[in-house]
């Protein structure tokens, strides 16, 4: 049964950005966080904390952030793979935090320098505070529908991953196909396996598009009542440690999709495709989505 809304995370300004190599500016960035609160997006991934020798597109995370300031009815999360980060957030006044690990240990030593269960220890110092001080922690599993690396991913190290990030802490999981492995079939059994162990209501699904099958894999989720969806306006994004890996499922895409099933999202279509736009001219791309191409 379909749901009758679905809440869209909005990834483009952290997971969107991160891998782009030309500099985009901070007045851009603020810029377009503001834009996409207009559009009516509630939750929006606003920066990552992490290393600027990593991921230096991210160096200005903590100016966004002060920057952007308090939206009316927008939650801003930031990414914070360790305390450092964390106690960064902290000090720019973030509204949400989220951790991330992945489902295969080639792909979490290549990506965190750490096995799974260490980077698990990493988050518990980050959940705790978290918890003293209020704030919502969201957990992101990658690679759980294949890996780079390793191949196949079991399902069962997924759901035992989603079970410890929720024990921890975590209010939500979203499920990330880092690579875009996934067809619909396997992202069902996934989705069903991880939800016999946590609410259906704390599971998103973040697929990329890598092999054209993001919107068949969210409506094979949509089938099985997931509620919530990541996405990026314009398809921006990719991962730096997955080589070929394409961007983000299109805000824009999955809005159309949404609409033609009936579904709310109580976000303005003409308003995103702008959007996403605006920030392909700031960073010198054609949009990735194909509704934005299909619009005059």
């Amino acid at each position: 049964m379909l749901p009758e809304f679905v809440k869209i995370v909005e990834v483009g300004p952290r997971d969107g950005l991160q891998n782009e190599p030309v500099w985009v500016p901070t007045d851009t960035k603020v810029e377009f966080i503001r834009k996409l609160a207009q559009c009516g997006l509630t939750a929006i991934e606003a920066a990552s904390f992490v290393s600027p020798k990593w991921v230096p597109q991210m160096r200005d995370a903590s100016q966004v952030l002060q920057q952007v300031g308090p939206l009316p009815e927008v939650r801003l999360s930031v990414l914070t793979p360790n305390l450092q980060g964390f106690q960064r957030a902290l000090e720019a006044d973030a509204q949400e935090v989220a951790v991330f690990a992945a489902a295969s240990e080639a792909f979490s030593q290549k990506n965190l320098n750490c096995s799974i269960e260490e980077s698990l220890e990493r988050f518990r110092p980050i959940l705790e505070q978290a918890k003293g001080l209020d704030l919502p922690v969201r957990g992101y599993i990658s690679c759980v529908l294949g890996c780079p690396y390793q191949g196949e991913v079991a399902p069962q190290a997924v759901v035992e991953l989603a079970q410890e990030l929720t024990r921890q802490g975590c209010y939500e999981i979203s499920l990330g196909d880092t690579i875009g492995l996934g067809t619909p079939r396997k992202a069902q059994c996934l989705i069903e396996a991880v939800a016999q162990e946590i609410p259906l209501e704390q599971i998103a699904l973040h697929f990329h598009d890598t092999r054209g099958q993001a919107l068949a894999n969210l409506y094979a989720g949509l089938e099985m009542g997931v509620q919530v969806i990541d996405a990026s306006v314009s398809g921006l994004g990719g991962c730096p440690y997955a080589q070929g890996a394409s961007g983000n499922v299109a805000t824009e895409d999955v809005v159309y999709l949404l609409e033609g099933l009936g579904i709310a999202t109580n976000l303005d279509l003409p308003q995103l495709i702008e959007t996403g736009r605006f920030i392909c001219d700031a960073i010198g791309k054609p949009s990735q989505s194909k509704v934005n191409q299909a619009t005059p």
